[in-house]
Formats: C-alpha cells, structure tokens, sequence
C-alpha cells in the first residue's frame, strides 16, 4: 500500500510518500480500508523525535481516522467488512480512571495511532476492534476524521481536567489550530464566555463564527491588555494556551486570580521560561492534558453525529500529495483541520 512516511527522524525533507508493508488484522484486530485521515501537529514532533520514543521503522503518522472495515481478525464478532466507521486513537489501554479532582490512572500500555504505532497517513491502518466506532451514513468521511483527535483532547482539556462551569470566561490563545477550533465549540456549550485571541482580520471573523463572544486580534493590540480590560481587570478563569514558549507569559498574565491555564501542546516551542511569582502570587494552576478516555470518545463522537460540534476544515489534499499537506500545516497560516484521502 501507499503511505506518507519517515525512515529517519528530521524535518519534513524526511518525509516521502511511497511504498510501505501492508497490515494484517492480529486476533481482536480490524483493517481499516482509509477515506480521510486528519493531520496534526503532534505528527511533526513524531517526525522530529524525542528522547526515549521508539518506533518501528518506517513509520507514518495519522491520529485522526475514518474508513471502512476492509478485514476483520480472529475472535471478533459485531462488525462487518464495509462498515463505515471511525476510529479512537487510543490504542491499547484500559478505560483510564479520572475524578474532577484531576487523578488520573492510564494503563501503562498506553499509546496513540500514528505516535506510538503506525496510523492512518495510508491506504489500511490496523486497529483494535474495541477502538472501533460506527459513523453515520450520509456522514461524509473528512467531516468524520477531522475532529476526532481534537475533539477528544478539547473534551477532556475543559471539562475534565480544567473542570469547567457554566458563566466562567475562556480565554482561547489562537484560533486556527484544530484544537483550539473544537474548543472554542467546547466552552460554548459548556455555558462559558470565549474570548479568543487570533492572529489576523480572517483568523477572528472565522472565530466568531464558531461562537467567540469576542476575538482580539492580536496584529492590532495588546492582547494581554485587552484581555483584563474586556474582563474589567478580571482576567479569565480558563486559559487554553498550547502555543507555549511564545504565549505561556502573557497567559499567566492574562488569567484571573485562582484561575487554571490548561496545555495540550507547543507548537512554538517545548521550552518555556516562567516567572514563579504569578503562580503563587495569583494561585495558578497549570494544568496538563492530552487525548481522553473511551468514554470520553463516546460523548464526543455523540456530539459530533448530533451536530451540536461541527468540524473545521482548512484543506484535503490528497494521499500523493501529503508531504505538501504536512508543509501547509508547518507553515501555520491554516484554518482547522487538514486532512489526507487515499
């Protein structure tokens, strides 16, 4: 089969779109055959490396996956070749343990499609059956794939980990990214005011269509000033900042007293230089996430067939061209979500 993979790790010159093994469905296993596959920024740090991460060589990346089931391995049962599915990229674990508090228990076999193993940037991808999730006709598969991932990260981000209430204000640091695009849908529904800060005119009026109450527009402004003088000095008691090292500062300031600055990644950078003081001298909590539960997959998904989450899409291109796909997406001028069909 086709795929858009890496035999080395490096920038995106060490991509290639080619020839790679074809996967076999191993017992409790289905092959999905794959329509659309949404990419994210975790695949550039997977392409880049990381101490301590190990794969099996080539690898391709590809969290976010809609298809039909091509072949179904030994011992499983309820599905059937051609359903059209979708599927979680939580591979391998147990329904992980969590309270408001924020205790989490992950299996130790923990791992996501396309990070720790091979993903969805191909023809087939092989899944655990139990990671299968039946998508409704008539739904198109790229409006499927593209929330997935992100969908489930911004869930388990505001709601579970960040605990958000009604009537409280998020703060959203960037809008064209996919997360941030699902979470703005997120806190909406949760009852929450969104303030958003974008980084143009095109950027903001997109932001406001998914539901900001207001979008700074922060080639024109201050953002960390406008942002205290929108809350009457307040500042918001959620902050989404997975920018990082070019954000993480002016998010601390920005964020009410008592408030809680939620991450799931770093697109400027992992390293971050942070004054101690605003943490305890505004009592912040920094707190970190990444994916969801099955469970949380479930509300998701729900959310999504009901309409009450709408996907965001920048731009499908297809398979053969997706090391130009992964230079859009590294060049960050994009709206939502990218995706690859074979």
């Amino acid at each position: 089969m086709k795929a858009v993979f890496f035999e080395t790790h490096g920038e995106i010159d060490a991509l290639q779109y080619g020839s790679v093994p074809d996967p076999v469905a191993a017992a409790g296993q289905a092959v999905v055959k794959v329509k659309a596959c949404a990419l994210n920024f975790l695949d550039i740090w997977v392409r880049r490396g990381w101490p301590g991460l190990k794969l099996d060589m080539p690898h391709w990346c590809g969290a976010d996956v809609a298809g039909e089931i091509a072949a179904l391995g030994p011992g499983v049962s309820g599905w059937t070749v051609g359903q059209r599915v979708v599927i979680d990229p939580g591979i391998s674990r147990t329904e992980d343990e969590f309270t408001r508090r924020g205790q989490v228990s992950v299996s130790p076999g923990y791992s996501v499609l396309g990070e720790h193993v091979r993903g969805g940037a191909a023809e087939y991808v092989a899944v655990p059956a139990a990671n299968l999730a039946a998508m409704p006709e008539g739904l198109d598969f790229a409006a499927a794939a593209a929330p997935l991932l992100v969908g489930l990260t911004a869930w388990r981000m505001l709601i579970d980990r960040a605990a958000l209430k009604p009537g409280e204000t998020v703060l959203v640091v960037g809008a064209g990214g996919g997360v941030n695009s699902i979470a703005i849908q997120v806190a909406k529904l949760a009852g929450a005011t969104v303030l958003v800060v974008a980084g143009d005119a095109e950027k903001s009026a997109k932001a406001k269509e998914l539901g900001a109450d207001t979008v700074i527009d922060r080639s024109k402004t201050d953002w960390t000033r406008e942002v205290m003088k929108i809350t009457g000095k307040r500042g918001a008691d959620v902050v989404v900042d997975n920018v990082g090292r070019a954000t993480l500062a002016g998010s601390m300031q920005a964020v009410a007293r008592g408030g809680r600055i939620v991450i799931v990644g770093n697109t400027s950078g992992p390293k971050a230089e942070i004054d101690i003081r605003f943490i305890f001298g505004k009592q912040i909590s920094l707190i970190g996430s990444t994916m969801g539960s099955h469970q949380d997959f479930r509300t998701v998904t729900h959310l999504l067939w009901k309409g009450k989450l709408k996907p965001v899409i920048d731009k499908v291109f297809p398979l053969s061209e997706g090391v130009e796909a992964y230079r859009r997406m590294e060049a960050g001028g994009h709206f939502g979500k990218i995706l690859l069909q074979p």
